[in-house]
């Protein structure tokens, strides 16, 4: 029982490191990359999908991403939805390609990403704890059906706390990397 709430705690705190990874995959930093695009949806035939459904996206150098949709059609639908999508991006058509040119970064932007980084962050460390606090109320339930003893329930939420104290470590560093990243030049 005790070893099920230990679990059950690491996967969820894991999950939650794994969706600010996610998070930070989508702040952009100036140099193009694929994973910038995931979240822009395109309306295809009245639903709406996820862009490298409808085309072929890929690099074209360290400042360019380009995007081929799959039919000729889609192009100026998948350019309204790179435009629309937020990421204070400008795609130009060439042809049947859509090159994306990744603008360079102000300073006062840098700034303000960081900011939006350091507020995920935060949730994920919000999140990591709430895990804690579920699992502690886990094991006081079980020290109060008497199924496990005071001790047993202590040595658990110190192992708990441990695996609290592991993955805000963790959270610190994907942010010290994320800010770096975003104030390299």
């Amino acid at each position: 029982m005790l070893n099920d709430v230990k679990n059950t705690a690491e996967q969820k705190m894991h999950k939650s490191l794994e969706a600010l990874k996610n998070d930070l995959s989508k702040v952009r930093t100036g140099r193009a990359h694929v994973g910038l695009l995931d979240h822009v949806m395109v309306e295809y035939y009245g639903s709406m999908v996820a862009i490298n459904q409808v085309a072929n996206v890929s690099l074209g150098d360290a400042r360019t991403i380009n995007v081929q949709p799959y039919e000729k059609n889609m192009i100026g639908k998948v350019e309204k939805a790179i435009r629309d999508g937020d990421l204070g991006l400008n795609p130009s058509t060439n042809g049947d390609m859509i090159r994306v040119p990744m603008p360079m970064l102000t300073e006062e932007r840098r700034r303000e990403l960081i900011k939006v980084v350091r507020g995920d962050g935060e949730n994920a460390k919000v999140a990591v704890r709430n895990v804690r606090r579920d699992a502690n109320d886990a094991l006081k339930k079980l020290l109060k059906d008497k199924e496990i003893s005071e001790d047993d329930e202590r040595r658990a939420q110190d192992e708990i706390q441990k695996l609290t104290d592991k993955f805000v470590v963790e959270v610190d560093k994907l942010l010290q990397v994320k800010e770096t990243d975003l104030m390299a030049v």
